[in-house]
């Protein structure tokens, strides 16, 4: 959207730099909140290293954005998983998870909304997991991630009169850079997954970014409080 202004997190790599890359196709402005740079700053783009596992930075620098612009469009992609068994995970683990996948989010919707409520216009869409159905060795990554779905319905519904919509997007297998560093194409593990896929592939960063800005179309008004999976049918059944 022309002259709009979007906050993205974590949008230096993998689904995060497809959104961003996406929304500066559309026209939008993009702060991208990230612990690393880009490897090439794009036109258009703004970066800011935050930590966003850190609350006190995250709410600095969100409010700090907030004060200069009004930012109408928040993406929440940043996220972190542990993955372990039961008896493995610790409590470090959930408190690192809960921090980046649930605060952080909140923090910066909490920044940005009021220009949202002044402008009677905003879209969030939150990025969840396919996990947060359940999947082994997630605890706290799938759970948190089911968390992050609640929130979302929580928000749609407290601020649905004023103009804006919160919404989240569960991917299922996306081949980042990250998943193809960890499940080489050929591997029995990864023709595994793949061949679960009702589809019969992965999904690729620009698939998600696409229903990303989906929901930011202004015309998106009367979708609110949804969670939309990316899946290629892995939410629905799995094939054979």
């Amino acid at each position: 959207m022309k002259g709009a202004t979007a906050l993205v997190t974590g949008g230096s790599r993998g689904i995060g730099r497809a959104v961003v890359q996406r929304l500066l196709a559309d026209g939008y402005e993009v702060i991208n909140f990230s612990r690393t740079a880009p490897k090439e700053i794009l036109p258009g783009e703004i970066f800011e290293s935050v930590d966003l596992g850190n609350a006190k930075r995250t709410r600095e620098a969100a409010m700090d954005w907030a004060a200069k612009k009004d930012i109408l469009n928040l993406v929440n992609n940043a996220g972190m998983i542990h993955v372990g068994k039961i008896e493995d995970i610790t409590l470090e683990q959930i408190d690192d998870m809960v921090a980046l996948n649930m605060v952080a989010p909140l923090l910066l919707l909490q920044a940005v909304l009021p220009a949202m409520r002044a402008q009677k216009f905003g879209r969030v869409v939150n990025i969840g997991s396919r996990a947060g159905l359940g999947k082994s060795g997630r605890t706290g990554y799938g759970g948190t991630k089911a968390g992050l779905a609640g929130m979302t319905r929580t928000w749609a519904l407290e601020t649905a009169t004023q103009g804006i919509t919160v919404n989240a997007i569960a991917p299922g297998p996306i081949e980042t850079e990250l998943f193809t560093a960890s499940n080489h194409p050929d591997a029995p593990q990864t023709i595994k997954i793949r061949e679960s896929i009702p589809v019969g592939r992965f999904g690729t960063p620009d698939e998600v970014a696409h229903a990303v800005c989906m929901f930011m179309d202004k015309r998106a008004g009367f979708i609110t409080g949804q969670l939309l999976y990316v899946c290629g049918g892995m939410s629905v059944g799995l094939t054979g």
